[in-house]
């Protein structure tokens, strides 16, 4: 039972430790906040986790691995792929939030394993699409997938559209997904 209690516990503090930092970013995020959030105490963040930067990186790769396990590329179908990953940046704005907090503050922490760099740009060159090389394809898709989210209002607005209309974010979407489209089948133009 204590095991339980243990992994309930650390889960609580994980969950906590992703918000807070999502939110302020390592410089800014603060144990005592995470541990009253969690329902524990700052001695528990310490005794599961060692020191802040340790928390920090098991929130980053708690975030990073949810997100590859809940939207694991698509090969087959790399521009329906683009528009899962910009609804699962609308649904869980936080990893979206701590990646760019970990390539600010602490990029040894932004990346995931390099097994997992591996198995995707594999499974692409596999699939074998695209004028582009995986890597290249890889970080097109995740920018056009998260642009959206990483714009200045401002120029979301300049069209005179709300850029949080419904409508409009799925105009956006489409957009996403035509434009990995195009870029695998240039000769559609």
């Amino acid at each position: 039972m204590p095991s339980r209690d243990a992994q309930t516990t650390k889960a609580h503090i994980l969950r906590a430790a992703l918000e807070d930092f999502a939110e302020h970013g390592y410089a800014g995020g603060r144990i005592e906040r995470i541990a009253k959030a969690a329902g524990t105490n700052v001695r528990m963040i310490y005794a599961y986790y060692g020191n802040k930067d340790k928390l920090f990186d098991a929130a980053f790769t708690q975030a990073i691995t949810s997100m590859a396990a809940a939207v694991p590329p698509r090969p087959e179908d790399l521009a329906a792929w683009a528009g899962d990953l910009f609804d699962y940046h609308s649904r869980e704005p936080t990893t979206l939030r701590i990646s760019m907090w970990a390539q600010l503050e602490r990029p040894q922490t932004a990346s995931e394993p390099m097994e997992n760099y591996l198995a995707k740009t594999t499974a692409l060159r596999a699939a074998g699409s695209a004028p582009l090389t995986a890597v290249d394809l890889l970080v097109l898709i995740y920018a056009m997938s998260q642009a959206w989210y990483l714009t200045p209002v401002g120029l979301l607005q300049a069209d005179g559209q709300d850029p949080d209309d419904p409508r409009r974010i799925a105009a956006h979407r489409q957009a996403v997904v035509t434009a990995v489209t195009r870029i695998l089948r240039p000769e559609t133009d």
